[in-house]
């Protein structure tokens, strides 16, 4: 049995001249079209199902949906809801 795993994305739909157009933004290569703005969801999310196992096999990260957190200077007169020094970075 294989082992499942969830993501949440983010899609953009856009109205084209063929009807319309969903992508990933942040997953290269992941678009497609469709007559209806369903099957172009449809379509998209197949898309990203090959590029999630074609990156997989090859053991490459989609580098989606990562935060780093560091919280620097701190001190003990920081009160606890000043989160003035918290730093976030997506990579």
């Amino acid at each position: 049995m294989s082992e499942a795993h969830a993501m949440l994305l983010s899609l953009m739909v856009e109205k084209n001249d063929d009807g319309y157009l969903a992508s990933i933004p942040g997953m290269q290569g992941a678009f497609a079209e469709g007559e209806t703005m369903e099957e172009a969801v449809f379509n998209c999310v197949d898309v990203a199902k090959l590029i999630a196992a074609y990156r997989q096999e090859r053991g490459e990260d989609l580098g989606l949906n990562r935060i780093v957190i560091s919280i620097e200077n701190i001190s003990k007169s920081h009160q606890p809801d000043d989160f003035s020094d918290v730093r976030l970075a997506s990579i």
